[in-house]
């Protein structure tokens, strides 16, 4: 290939989302080929465990093609789109389908340029993404050369050598990995793959019962990587079958782990927020709180935020490794948020340092970004206490889990007219059931009971958010 080729094309890849995720879900494409791309567009939303996130193009350019469909799952590192940087420049196609060839040496690295780098948000970019290996000159190993040569003959209308006439099977680095767990040889299988490449089909083919080795014509080298199916629920006789991923399937694995290793105690307790919802009213109409959404949900906040308080040892995590409590001395306050994709806990940072004001803001803007998908992975880590209100649906109460590394979780309940003893008579109050559930390595049932009772006590009288705060 020529160094003008080289330059031409380029390949953005599935950013290192870190945190030990290493794969996404392509959602939605915003590009087709043929587009013009500009640097900084997004270009697709993909979705790891953590939460959906769109992944800004680097490059300015034509979109040449798409790796993948919409719905598949990739590998961090895998080219899913190719950009043509210098549109209308006679060359060559990109020879971004045929994958690197393996090699037994250790190869050179050479760094690329520093500038802008794809990160999905949240994240940072490791250093062994910011490199490549070298697709010319000397350090070249002897299969790209042949590569390059099954591509140029193919455009130029003469047959492309057969796979056979290179020296080693042609494979990327996920798929050489899956062959050597296997335990299957390489160089036995019939690649399936564009200019020869083994894919992961061909590696589980080989380790089928009596495996069909059928090669498939080469595929034009313009065209995008096959990609599998994506995974849709599927109707079994009177069943329907849901794959479980993304969002979902890292809830699932979390709430699982917090239930079997944090011993988990749930105290309830009913009270009258009657007075707590008329302050709502009266502060929907105060000036200083303008422009801010007010809710019961806030004054919950900094009831439990005046707890923490008054009870700091409730803030806390428990260090397995290194048989430590952590006690925290900053409240980043999750809040339990429903979505389509599932449950997300995105928390506001510094809670305990903020003015009613400023809690309200953060928990406006905290809601609104959940219920839009447009919730961050940094925006769900380092919480330390949550609540969740299951009340919006209408339920008295519950036993919430919690959240993986923290202390709390404080669940609200319904607010209903009751009949209710209020200064020695049967009156209709507003009254609701908050539960309490804690980790009982770190917090012992006195320490829970007298948080849970402090929070009561400022919904039942509100005025103690100032003699207590």
């Amino acid at each position: 290939m020529t160094a003008d080729t080289s330059a031409r094309y380029r390949e953005f890849k599935m950013p290192d989302v870190g945190e030990g995720l290493t794969e996404a879900e392509i959602l939605k494409w915003y590009v087709q080929p043929g587009d013009t791309v500009v640097d900084g567009q997004v270009v697709c939303e993909v979705e790891t465990a953590k939460a959906a996130v769109e992944l800004p193009i680097p490059y300015d350019g034509v979109v040449h093609a798409l790796r993948f469909d919409e719905g598949t799952t990739v590998d961090v590192g895998a080219s899913i789109i190719t950009v043509d940087v210098a549109p209308g420049t006679p060359s060559e196609a990109p020879a971004a389908a045929a994958a690197p060839a393996p090699s037994t040496e250790p190869e050179p690295e050479a760094a690329e340029p520093k500038g802008r780098q794809p990160v999905l948000v949240g994240y940072g970019v490791s250093e062994a993404s910011t490199k490549r290996r070298p697709r010319r000159g000397a350090a070249a190993v002897p299969e790209q050369g042949a590569a390059t040569a099954a591509i140029q003959a193919e455009m130029n209308g003469v047959p492309a050598p057969a796979p056979a006439a290179l020296s080693r099977p042609l494979a990327k680095p996920p798929v050489r990995k899956l062959a050597k767990d296997l335990g299957v040889d390489l160089a036995t299988i019939t690649p399936t793959g564009p200019d020869g490449i083994i894919t992961r089909e061909d590696v589980h083919a080989a380790t089928a019962p009596a495996p069909s080795p059928q090669a498939a014509p080469a595929a034009p080298v313009a065209e995008p990587v096959p990609a599998p199916v994506a995974a849709a629920p599927a109707v079994v006789g009177r069943e329907t079958r849901i794959p479980v991923k993304g969002v979902r399937k890292a809830t699932a694995a979390a709430m699982v782990g917090s239930a079997f290793t944090a011993p988990h105690v749930t105290e309830f307790v009913t009270v009258d927020v009657t007075r707590t919802m008329r302050l709502v009213e009266e502060l929907k109409s105060d000036k200083d709180m303008a422009g801010v959404r007010v809710n019961p949900l806030l004054l919950v906040a900094k009831a439990l935020l005046v707890a923490i308080k008054r009870h700091p040892d409730v803030n806390a995590t428990w260090d397995e490794a290194a048989q430590e409590i952590v006690l925290k001395h900053y409240v980043n306050l999750g809040i339990a948020a429903a979505t389509p994709r599932g449950l997300l806990v995105p928390n506001i940072k510094d809670a305990h340092d903020k003015t009613l004001p400023q809690l309200a803001e953060s928990l406006g803007e905290l809601v609104s970004t959940a219920r839009e998908g447009k919730t961050t992975p940094a925006a769900m880590q380092g919480g330390t206490v949550t609540i969740t209100n299951v009340g919006v649906f209408g339920v008295d109460t519950g036993t919430p889990i919690l959240n993986p590394g923290e202390s709390a979780i404080l669940a609200v309940g319904a607010i209903k007219l009751q009949p209710w003893v209020h200064k020695g008579k049967v009156k209709p109050r507003q009254v609701t059931t908050l539960a309490l559930s804690f980790d009982h390595r770190l917090v012992d049932g006195e320490l829970g009971s007298k948080v849970l009772a402090d929070i009561a006590a400022i919904l039942e009288q509100p005025k103690r958010l100032i003699t207590w705060g």
